[in-house]
This record gives structure tokens, sequence and C-alpha cells, in this order.
């Protein structure tokens, strides 16, 4: 287990791997590791979570949790100079390497923290909040995210999360369901679904 991406301290190897993107119309740099979720490159429900997500109306910080090495925070902190972005993990490799892409990519208005889902954020509340869950460490841990993250929202806040249908995104949307008034699909591509949850 030690070597998963949701592990505190991978002992794999580490085998860093720089990776050129374009995310939202901006061009980006990624410095991916062993150890860490997608170090191959930016993973498709990543790039389709960033294709659909919308900015919130409403003022406040966003937060990416389970950040790994940053693309989802730090594509948006790129986007929204005006707002402040949170990436959290309990990975260690991840937030070192995370913090290492936001200075690579001149992105100032984050601040990455390790955290084990949203522990380390018990005094902030946000806009917005995304997440490309850690499937593979239980339905349980994805679960206890959704409600600790439905428990962080601003009023009118809301939720984005990224799974694929086979790793259950229909008990997904009914555990989302259970803790935020208004749960819609706004994308369903290849497999994967793209949902939003608001705080309404």
């Amino acid at each position: 287990m030690s070597d998963h991406y949701y592990s505190e301290n991978p002992n794999i190897e580490s085998a860093p791997r720089t990776h050129k993107v374009e995310l939202r119309g901006k061009k980006l740099v990624f410095t991916a590791d062993a150890g860490v979720f997608s170090k191959a490159g930016i993973d498709f429900g990543t790039k389709t979570l960033l294709e659909h997500y919308e900015l919130p109306e409403i003022s406040g910080e966003i937060l990416d949790v389970g950040c790994g090495y940053g693309p989802i925070g730090i594509t948006i902190a790129k986007e929204a100079t005006d707002r402040q972005v949170v990436l959290v993990d309990v990975n260690e490799r991840a937030i070192h390497l995370a913090k290492e892409n936001a200075i690579r990519n001149q992105v100032s208005n984050v601040t990455v923290l390790k955290s084990n889902l949203l522990e380390n954020v018990q005094n902030r509340h946000f806009a917005s909040i995304l997440t490309n869950p850690p499937i593979r460490a239980g339905k349980q841990v994805v679960h206890d995210l959704f409600e600790q993250a439905a428990a962080k929202l601003l009023p009118d806040g809301e939720l984005w999360v990224v799974i694929q249908k086979k790793q259950g995104a229909p008990s997904a949307m009914e555990k989302l369901a259970s803790l935020l008034n208004d749960v819609e699909v706004v994308v369903k591509k290849k497999g994967y679904f793209i949902i939003r949850a608001k705080n309404s």
C-alpha cells in the first residue's frame, strides 16, 4: 500500500517526468513523478473536468482536493488570478511537486497544504471545490471526502467531481444527493461523469 498515490510517503523510487500541456487555453508545464497519481501525463478525467468546469459566480476561495502534482488547482489559479486557490493532498511527494509546479508556472495565488482529505482546512469555507477523487482508496474514503466537502461549501458554493461510471458514478450521485440539494451530471464522456453539486 505504501506505493499508492494516496499514501503519505510513497517509497517507490523517484522518476520525475515533465509534461508540457495546454489546459483551459493556457500553456503549462508540470513535473510528475512515480508514486503520484497520473505520472505519465494529465489523465483524461482531469482534462474533462477542466474542460467543463465553470468558475463560481460567488466570491470566495477555491479548493482542489487530492491535488496530486497540481494540474487542476494550478490551472484554475492561472485563470482566476483574483482568487486564492488551495491545493491539498495526503501524499508528501505530491505536495512537494505541486509547490514546485506552482512556481514553475508563475502562479502565486495558491496555497499547497498536506491534508488527509479536508482535515487541515477546517477553518475555511469555499466558493468551489474540485476533486478527481482517490477511487483506489475505497468507496468509504470517497464518500468521506464528499461529506467533508459539502460541509465546507459557502452558500451557493459548488462541488465538482469527475468519476467513471464503472468506478461508482451512480453511487457517488446518490451520496451527493443526500448531502446537497442540487446535483447534476454536467457531461458524460467516454464513461466519465462530470458532476456538479450545489449548496443551494
